[in-house]
């Protein structure tokens, strides 16, 4: 494990890790809460893996598995598992993608399984899984989980398991439905909660644009072309989406879209491109707020303020994450200023107002 986490470039914990993973290695069920971009996901991947490791030199069917709210985040936090796995074999198990492959490697009883809700429930229901062997249960960004509705899915899928398992419990925020889950399904949790955790990062520079809808995009083209690095844009919906996706592409710049209506294949090699330097723009939906990594997103722009402001807190913490500045701007419509006046009492201070030659801003 040290050896894996030099070669990813760890060399201190930061605050979630140093006060989760004791608590995780002990065995005891935890409650983990801290802002987006601390390392939530190497919180609960190093004891997870440590510990199951031990357990299976005595009981080689002991398992663990891990449950995210979007096929992203299950994807990348399989990648993180590989690098971290010290020869634990995982597989991942979300939806839009064919069924043959996860059930041969299912058949083959992984280490790890790490799922969305809504495939998992599919397999358990075709008794395709076998669940019985599970250890360690981990639930990541667990209250975006209720927010997407899958309390029915999660309520299945802990009927399916052990109770004799050891529940380690992630999230940016802590709503009292979530307290409510943790009460029915943790024992005796250690919390672990650091910093403000439903503010955006303190690197992150904010701002916003009143402007009027129509004028939107003509501001979004000027602040991408006096801006070189990558650019996450996110919209409130997949038809928007695909709009202002063509609509930057025959600007002549390097663009991908993602949401939930394209293909998984599709929007894994949208997030790759991204990640790689292929396309320099992503535009994309709520898809793409939560626990999504990739390094040096020098701008956030909300093209659309998004329905919460735990939402808004999500996006711009896809900027400014772990010691890196990073810069957020919303664009509010005269009919949005209600939520944009939501979100500036939530945060706690208001944003700068800002105005380009290239748009006509609404007074």
């Amino acid at each position: 494990m040290q050896a894996a986490l030099r070669a990813a470039g760890y060399r201190q914990p930061t605050a979630i890790q140093a006060a989760a993973i004791p608590a995780a290695l002990s065995g005891r069920d935890v409650i983990g809460a801290a802002q987006t971009g601390t390392g939530k996901t190497a919180a609960f991947l190093i004891p997870m893996i440590e510990r199951l490791g031990a357990a299976r030199a005595t009981c080689p069917d002991a398992s663990a598995l891990v449950l995210a709210p979007t096929r992203e985040l299950a994807e990348q936090t399989y990648g993180w598992s590989q690098r971290f796995g010290s020869g634990l074999r995982p597989t991942v198990v979300v939806g839009g993608v064919a069924y043959g492959p996860q059930l041969k490697a299912l058949r083959s009883r992984p280490a790890v399984i790490i799922a969305t809700p809504g495939r998992l429930v599919d397999h358990i229901e075709r008794g395709t899984v076998v669940l019985g062997g599970v250890r360690i249960l981990v639930l990541d960004e667990a209250d975006r989980m209720l927010d997407m509705g899958f309390k029915p899915q999660l309520d299945r899928i802990m009927r399916a398991l052990p109770t004799a398992r050891q529940t380690l419990l992630f999230s940016a925020t802590m709503p009292a439905d979530l307290g409510a889950l943790a009460r029915m399904h943790l024992r005796d949790p250690i919390r672990v909660a650091v910093g403000r955790q439903a503010v955006p990062p303190s690197r992150a520079e904010q701002d916003v644009y009143v402007v009027e809808h129509q004028h939107k995009t003509p501001l979004l083209l000027s602040l991408i072309a006096g801006n070189d690095g990558t650019v996450l844009v996110f919209t409130r919906t997949k038809h928007r989406t695909d709009r202002l996706a063509r609509s930057v592409r025959n600007a002549g710049h390097a663009v991908q879209r993602l949401h939930s209506d394209r293909s998984q294949s599709q929007r894994r090699e949208a997030l790759e491109g991204f990640r790689d330097g292929r396309y320099r723009i992503l535009i994309a939906t709520d898809i793409a707020a939560r626990g999504i990594d990739v390094a040096g997103i020098r701008r956030v722009i909300n093209y659309d303020l998004p329905h919460t402001v735990e939402d808004y807190v999500h996006r711009v913490g896809r900027t400014a994450r772990a010691d890196a500045r990073g810069h957020a701007s919303s664009f509010a419509a005269p009919e949005e200023r209600s939520q944009l006046h939501a979100i500036e009492r939530h945060i706690g201070s208001a944003l700068p107002r800002r105005r380009h030659e290239s748009s006509r801003v609404a007074s």
